[in-house]
């Protein structure tokens, strides 16, 4: 790997449309199938240097060497196996700080950020957890070898886990597990939402300056993913909720359950369907997680369904000419990756690029 690196230009700050389009050529072998994957030009700038085996719930990464200098960490996106789906469906939320029990000898302790009310995807989380094991070793290699630029990046569900594998590393460099002068861009290419809004928050505070991006067609139905629910539970502890309860503490006895009433109207049905979402994107997926990770500890989830979009936005517009080239061929047959793929990414991207010709 050391022959393969070269003095240079650090890694900028700012979005670079040149460096996501290579992206999404590198995206594309590992994510699309062998016919949509032709369609897009091979890397101009990147050599393959390290492909890992498949793991945890159909996880796999590639090693990218861009320019001789920037090392591109990219994780795949859904497969059509049940396990890299269950990754997606497991979407109740945990903690941003803690610990995952995954298998025997495998403890996941992770902080990804300090923030106490920060809550992450569960089934990303996991994926998060068996990459960077894989991945880590490889940094260090790669740091060795005099590389200090990275690229995190990933299509889709390698977009959602992106943002986990962000955070966890930049942890790793506040703890002093890794150098300090690593520097981290992040491309999270048609992500699904990864957190609540306080892990968006940290997220964008560690990020800041440039250095992570979110890329979205505005067709796309995926970075709308997972359904997001607020709660007043969700409020910061300085907020009108306790003004509110207060203020109708001091009514009158039938004033006081004339309100209350409305109150739990208001209140009540949010929080019965967190706790829907629990259950079903919890608790019952869990069980078939335990089908593929058997001696996977359950967690306890977060009283939070607040999914939010992360990450400094880049998006994507169709014109009429697109809509022209990417429409259903079958009106009564809904395509679920006709505005999802990598390639109306690309073909948007190729729109942006002419535009500044």
């Amino acid at each position: 790997m050391s022959s393969l690196y070269v003095q240079g230009q650090k890694l900028q700050p700012g979005f670079d449309i040149q460096e996501y389009e290579e992206i999404l050529r590198i995206i594309v072998g590992s994510s699309e199938t062998p016919a949509k994957a032709k369609l897009i030009p091979y890397p101009q700038h990147s050599v393959l240097q390290y492909k890992s085996k498949v793991m945890g719930l159909s996880n796999l990464w590639e090693l990218w060497m861009k320019d001789g200098k920037t090392a591109v960490l990219c994780t795949r996106g859904s497969t059509l196996d049940t396990d890299s789906w269950l990754a997606n469906i497991y979407a109740a939320m945990v903690p941003a700080t803690g610990k995952l029990e995954i298998d025997t000898g495998f403890t996941f302790n992770y902080t990804l950020c300090e923030n106490t009310k920060a809550a992450v995807h569960v089934g990303y989380l996991v994926s998060t957890a068996y990459l960077t094991r894989d991945m880590v070793p490889k940094i260090d290699s790669c740091y060795q070898a005099g590389v200090r630029d990275f690229i995190i990046t990933g299509h889709s569900q390698g977009g959602g886990i992106s943002y986990l594998v962000t955070a966890y590393l930049y942890a790793l460099q506040r703890e002093g597990t890794l150098p300090q002068d690593i520097r981290i861009k992040t491309y999270c290419s048609a992500p699904p939402k990864p957190g609540n809004l306080y892990f968006a928050y940290a997220y964008e505070k560690m990020t800041q300056g440039g250095w992570a991006f979110s890329v979205v067609n505005t067709e796309d139905w995926v970075p709308q993913m997972p359904f997001s629910v607020q709660t007043l539970g969700d409020l910061p502890e300085e907020s009108p909720v306790p003004l509110v309860e207060g203020f109708i503490k001091k009514q009158s006895f039938f004033k006081r359950i004339f309100m209350r009433s409305y109150y739990k109207k208001m209140k009540n049905p949010s929080e019965k369907t967190v706790s829907t979402y629990q259950r079903f994107l919890g608790k019952e997926v869990a069980k078939q997680i335990k089908k593929y990770l058997p001696n996977f500890k359950e967690p306890s989830y977060s009283p939070s369904n607040n999914y939010v979009r992360t990450g400094l936005p880049i998006v994507l517009y169709p014109d009429a000419a697109y809509y022209e080239k990417f429409k259903r061929k079958d009106k009564d047959k809904v395509d679920l990756m006709l505005h999802h793929g990598i390639v109306p990414y690309f073909e948007l991207t190729e729109r942006y690029l002419d535009k500044q010709r």
